[in-house]
């Protein structure tokens, strides 16, 4: 194993939540990965970094594309010319059959995985040593753990419910590590790694819901015994019970418009040469795209994307949201022309767009006697009295039945052929 560079001290940097292969309403989002991947190996040098840690959801999806791989291992391959020690864990979203495939490859340029929880505890530990060989840090390399990495059928009937025994579960495995250590490595400075949702935590709408819906959140203190944990799962970057040494690093860039105005960031920690570590530094990470989202009735939404001018490098992704006050047809078709509008915008796209009425819209089944189903009516009849409700003109009504009938013949002919 190659050794890392710093022997007077060692400079570490916690990441996590790359999602590697995630879309935000249908566009990828490769981009702005890419150009973090570029400003992460600029960082790694500019600071000095030693150790790398990535906690968790490297990949968006369990079998992510050849594109998405191709981006994994090409930053790892850059990684491997800086001669840094690089440890990486599974997350809720990663296959730990893919992650694990190549481990021993990537040991060989000092890249330790460990995709999922391990037959053996222990070798969840892993030994960091310095340029003259001496080992100065123990990281507890701890992935997503699952609920048959948990379960237990005689401990189970010791707990309530399956809650309960999840969370027990999470503990036990900690409570084990942090004893190992202490009985191997008294003396020695341990950093653990987890990817987990923690009690306190705040989520953005770009997590999945781990553990029955994070029912089972962990306490921070079944972390005692460690000087450091180097959390993943949750994207916003924060501190967790107030204590600095226990993070979540957030995701390096937005992953849906809950976090639009998320500042998105790195942790990174120093080891010094009594064996201390101090507290954590957050630098940021450049915004390569914004997401931004515009609200208000249709004229407002169309003057706020008329004065929209976004300053990142990549097309800003744009939502809209219009609010009036009486259900109108109409509204729908002219928001669907606003969207349209903007699509070959050289700066700016706009993914998504709804309409809302405070009125409300009325049930079609309202629109008939009572006593008449819709179920018993033809297509045309119910169509016929919704263009009676909208108060259109006669043109518009006679080109929207001929827009219908015409689906309405492609539809039916699908189904009998």
């Amino acid at each position: 194993m190659r050794t890392i560079q710093n022997s007077s001290k060692l400079n570490i940097l916690h990441t996590a939540d790359w999602h590697i292969g995630k879309v935000l309403h249908k566009h990828a989002l490769q981009d702005e990965l890419e150009l973090f991947s570029h400003w992460l190996l600029q960082t790694i040098e500019e600071e000095s970094i030693d150790l790398l840690l990535v906690s968790g959801d490297i990949f968006d999806l369990a079998n992510p594309s050849a594109k998405d791989r191709a981006m994994y291992y090409g930053l790892l391959s850059q990684l491997s010319k800086l001669s840094i020690q690089i440890i990486i864990t599974g997350g809720n979203h990663d296959s730990v059959g893919l992650l694990n495939a190549p481990k021993d490859l990537l040991q060989a340029i000092n890249v330790k995985v460990i995709g999922g929880a391990t037959e053996n505890i222990a070798d969840e530990l892993i030994e960091v040593r310095n340029k003259k060989n001496e080992l100065v840090l123990i990281v507890a390399a701890v992935p997503f753990l699952r609920d048959k990495d948990l379960r237990n059928k005689e401990t189970d009937e010791a707990y309530a419910n399956r809650t309960e025994a999840i969370r027990a579960g999470i503990k036990l495995h900690y409570e084990t590590l942090a004893k190992l250590v202490k009985e191997k490595h008294p003396k020695l400075p341990v950093l653990a790694m987890g990817h987990l949702y923690t009690i306190g935590a705040d989520p953005s709408e770009s997590e999945r819901d781990i553990h029955v819906g994070n029912a089972a959140a962990v306490e921070a203190s079944i972390f005692n015994g460690f000087d450091y944990v180097a959390l993943g799962h949750i994207h916003r970057p924060q501190i967790i019970a107030k204590n600095e040494m226990i993070r979540y690093s957030g995701s390096p860039i937005a992953l849906s418009f809950s976090e639009k105005d998320d500042t998105k960031s790195v942790v990174i920690l120093s080891l010094d040469k009594k064996g201390k570590i101090g507290v954590p530094s957050i630098k940021p990470v450049p915004k390569f795209r914004a997401l931004k989202k515009f609200k208000g009735d249709l004229a407002t939404v169309s003057g706020q994307l008329k004065l929209f001018k976004p300053e990142y490098p990549l097309t800003s992704f744009v939502e809209i949201e219009v609010l009036e006050k009486e259900f109108s047809a109409l509204t729908i078709s002219a928001v669907e022309d606003l969207k349209s509008q903007y699509e070959e915008h050289e700066t700016f796209k706009i993914l998504k767009g709804r309409t809302f009425f405070e009125s409300g819209t009325k049930d079609t089944s309202d629109l008939f006697r009572h006593g008449e189903n819709i179920e018993d009516l033809q297509p045309g009849e119910v169509f016929k009295k919704r263009l009676e409700l909208e108060g259109l003109e006669k043109e518009q009504v006679s080109d929207l039945s001929e827009v219908f009938q015409e689906l309405l013949e492609i539809i039916q002919e699908s189904e009998e052929a």
